[in-house]
């Protein structure tokens, strides 16, 4: 033993070079954390909603909320989401609905800066 170090830091030292460093796979920080936020409305969207009758319940919102993070680990930003009467224009990088369109609406429109789709 060197005289320089004290025995209990030497013992410390060799324990912690027995310690495994197999890799453990884990979800990662970022995965569990868009598993848990829920999604936004924005400002924008709720006025639409209203104006156009549209309203979600919890069990759509679910699901929208599932899909939204399936897109985002598939590389999408921005999706359009089609349901039966209902269209959505979401951004899965920020968990939020951005505008809603009722199906006639949507069937009038051209949806730009989109880079994936949803169907419900």
């Amino acid at each position: 033993m060197h005289k320089y170090i004290h025995p209990l830091q030497q013992q410390h030292v060799a324990q912690r070079a027995k310690v495994s460093r197999h890799p453990v796979e884990q979800d990662t920080f970022k995965d569990v954390l868009s598993a848990v936020q829920e999604v936004k409305i924005s400002k924008h969207a709720k006025q639409r909603m209203v104006e156009r009758n549209i309203s979600l319940d919890d069990s759509v919102l679910d699901k929208l909320t599932n899909k939204m993070n399936e897109a985002k680990q598939k590389g999408v930003t921005d999706a359009v989401v089609v349901m039966d009467d209902i269209s959505f224009v979401v951004s899965t990088k920020n968990n939020t609905i951005i505008t809603a369109l009722n199906q006639e609406e949507a069937s009038n429109q051209i949806f730009t800066n989109i880079n994936g789709t949803i169907i419900l």
